[in-house]
């Protein structure tokens, strides 16, 4: 990606640059004084030429030379205009030394000798191409920030698209199963029919307003919780154990909606027999920064094909919307002990 997308400079890097070139140019008055000579304006400029020349060389390969050569991977052209920036810069400095007069304290010496001018300008060559380097090494982390900011930004979008496309997926599903149970109650409870569809209304007000947000409090979890445990108490024949143990501390507490609802609802599910006894067993603590959800059930699986709740889909998102949610901080397992089949969910950070 081109540099020249971005604006030049942003916040703290313009603090940065501005910083260490004042430093820089403002190097020569930190050696006058009274002892020192006064600094003239001929001898500030003398000064400051080699550090405009380092200028001139980082904002080039800053700008231009890395996004249309190195970021482009054409290395030796990278190269090459660096070694003529360099020759020509060096050269430009070394003629611009010597149009402006001399320092008042210069004295000439003895004339130099070949090598010793051929050393000079590779010592001073070696500087510039330093000053390339850094230039380089500034512009290229600088790059890899930007382009992590925006990758992040980008996982950060399609998690939220991903989130909100399990959540179009609950919301369906919870009323599926839920609508069921009501339809059950008609045939034999109009009246408890009617009660059941206002009871519903609620719920679904919670599902579709409340549960937009990322995080609900943990209190309001909890109603919605207990109210969909007395809905679907209403059709349970009498042989059907159904306990509930909620303990929540601090009520205030955030935590992401609605995801306790896919196991609470694979306990109905699978829980509950026509004709033998039956239990659902239900158990959220909270626990310091820790929110424990266990449920115990007896088990009495549907056959394939003739389940149509599609209550299968839940713990699957359940597991995906932890894994995005809770990343390395939560606990998830089911398992089948015997007759009885275990649910449990710990949330930590809560």
């Amino acid at each position: 990606m081109s540099g020249s997308q971005f604006p030049p400079f942003k916040g703290v890097e313009l603090f940065m640059h501005i910083l260490a070139w004042g430093i820089l140019f403002g190097f020569p008055f930190f050696f006058t004084g009274r002892e020192s000579p006064e600094l003239t304006l001929v001898d500030y400029l003398r000064s400051i030429i080699v550090p405009i020349s380092f200028m001139l060389v980082f904002y080039i390969n800053y700008f231009i030379l890395v996004d249309y050569y190195l970021f482009s991977k054409r290395f030796s052209q990278f190269i090459i205009c660096n070694v003529l920036l360099v020759a020509m810069v060096l050269v430009s400095t070394h003629v611009l030394l010597h149009l402006l007069p001399p320092p008042a304290a210069f004295r000439p010496g003895p004339e130099r000798k070949i090598q010793e001018i051929v050393g000079f300008f590779l010592i001073n060559a070696m500087l510039y191409f330093l000053v390339c380097a850094f230039s380089v090494a500034i512009k290229m982390t600088l790059n890899w920030f930007q382009n992590e900011s925006m990758r992040n930004e980008l996982e950060k979008n399609m998690v939220e698209a991903e989130l909100n496309n399990l959540k179009s997926q609950l919301n369906p599903h919870f009323l599926f199963n839920t609508l069921n149970n009501i339809y059950s109650l008609i045939a034999f409870s109009p009246d408890r029919a009617q009660k059941a569809v206002h009871d519903l209304s609620r719920l679904l007000r919670y599902v579709l307003y409340e549960s937009s947000q990322p995080a609900v409090s943990l209190g309001k979890e909890e109603n919605f919780i207990r109210n969909y445990v007395e809905l679907m108490r209403i059709r349970l024949p009498e042989h059907v154990e159904v306990k509930t143990d909620i303990s929540i501390e601090r009520p205030e507490a955030a935590i992401a909606p609605l995801l306790f609802i896919s196991l609470i609802e694979n306990a109905f599910k699978h829980g509950v027999s026509n004709s033998k006894p039956s239990f659902i067993h239900i158990k959220i603590q909270q626990e310091e920064n820790k929110v424990i959800c266990s449920i115990k059930n007896s088990y009495f699986p549907k056959e394939e094909g003739r389940d149509k709740s599609g209550s299968g889909i839940g713990l699957q998102n359940l597991q995906r919307r932890l894994d995005l949610l809770y990343p390395g901080t939560h606990i998830f397992s089911t398992e089948q002990v015997g007759d009885t089949y275990c649910s449990l969910l710990v949330l930590d950070n809560v």
